[in-house]
């Protein structure tokens, strides 16, 4: 029987071997939690239904040092400004390095900033030169006082005006047109379902659109990650980044409608040095949120906050003391990265099971590795086991 032993001394050292996770959602670490700088706002917001809560795997997208609900920032940075906005990222869009985020993950209400995952979906396919003509349904659900391009029912308008009024005037009348155009057969909820598309693919996974305009919808998402995410497909285009910095555009009079103009309603351009577009937002749910870019000593950043408040600076504000912050670090200053469009959500892939942090964890895991070994072991045991019982029994009938 010495076989026998030496196959259960080799199973006895497999069983011993120290397990390893293998990437679930469950592997992936929390990053320690450090507290926001926070400024508390003279008049505090309104309550507001308490939001999903994210996976462990959405979560550590870009790295596990973003995996927290408090602040991350480089290793050695100076600290963060204080600002009321309950989450916020900055990150270079050329590298794609995140150099810094309170909450980059947490789900937050979008309000208008939703309008750039609109344009990030539908504005590689619609011919900026078509002509549209605006229907009653557009416009019947809109409140009269929320924020308008000022298109009328009837009136002709091509996409391109339609897109500088969407991101000028935030326009919501030209959220709902620009959607249903670009929906297709399936009319306004096709092009929402395009920006849900959108969203998945450049890895947005805190995002979900409920309307085309961002005004508050059942079950209407994002994150001040995804959104940065948003921000770098939208910038990579010309024709975006040329709409987004028009200061006043004239929109051209059609059959039986004026011409009108309209003026950027993000005051940061000519006011923060290299700003490059921006868009605002507000609901009362979402408060002020923001998504803009500048640019200095050959560096693009984009700051994207959500949740603020009008007091004491409000989110052009906090933009901008951000901003400055994140172009006061190193160029190659990093607390995580922006993923790739398709790249696949993973945290990390494996783990040792009792040395992150110095802490064991509890409960057994075993690594692929061991658990085919362990069946290996089985399967020779068994062999060796029936080996030894047939030579026994060939020598019981050599000697009756």
């Amino acid at each position: 029987m010495t076989v026998v032993r030496i196959a259960v001394v080799a199973l006895s050292a497999l069983l011993t071997t120290p397990a390893v996770a293998v990437g679930s959602s469950t592997s992936a670490a929390a990053a320690p939690y450090v507290p926001c700088p926070a400024v508390k706002p003279p008049v505090p917001p309104p309550a507001a239904p308490s939001p999903p809560p994210v996976g462990a795997a959405d979560r550590a997208v870009g790295g596990e040092t973003l995996a927290t609900a408090g602040l991350s920032i480089p290793a050695g940075a100076p600290m963060a400004p204080a600002v009321t906005a309950t989450s916020w990222v900055v990150a270079d869009l050329d590298s794609g390095a995140v150099l810094g985020g309170c909450g980059p993950h947490e789900h937050r209400t979008p309000a208008s900033v939703q309008k750039m995952l609109l344009a990030a979906a539908l504005m590689p396919h619609l011919d900026p030169t078509q002509v549209v003509e605006v229907t009653r349904a557009d416009l019947q659900d809109l409140d009269p006082a929320s924020s308008l391009m000022g298109v009328v029912a009837g009136g002709r308008y091509s996409v391109e005006s339609l897109w500088l009024g969407l991101l000028l005037k935030s326009g919501n009348d030209a959220a709902n047109v620009l959607a249903r155009v670009g929906g297709g057969a399936a009319g306004r909820q096709g092009g929402v379902k395009a920006m849900n598309d959108e969203a998945h693919r450049l890895g947005a996974n805190q995002t979900h659109a409920a309307t085309p305009s961002g005004l508050d919808g059942p079950g209407q998402y994002t994150s001040a990650y995804d959104l940065a995410l948003i921000a770098r497909a939208t910038y990579a285009r010309a024709d975006f980044r040329r709409y987004i910095a028009t200061r006043v555009a004239e929109i051209p009079a059609g059959p039986g409608t004026p011409g009108f103009s309209i003026t950027h309603d993000n005051t940061l351009l000519g006011h923060y040095p290299g700003t490059l577009g921006g868009k605002t937002g507000f609901t009362d749910l979402a408060r002020q949120t923001y998504v803009g870019v500048a640019e200095r000593n050959g560096r693009r950043l984009t700051v994207t906050l959500l949740g603020a408040e009008t007091a004491p600076l409000g989110s052009l504000g906090e933009a901008a003391a951000l901003l400055d912050w994140g172009f006061a670090l190193p160029a190659d200053a990093s607390a995580g990265r922006l993923v790739a469009p398709d790249e696949k959500k993973q945290g990390p892939i494996a783990e040792v099971r009792s040395e992150r942090h110095g802490q064991a964890k509890t409960g057994a895991s075993f690594s692929l590795a061991a658990i085919l070994g362990f069946g290996v072991a089985v399967v020779l045991a068994v062999l060796l086991l029936a080996a030894a019982w047939r030579q026994r029994a060939t020598r019981r009938a050599a000697n009756p």
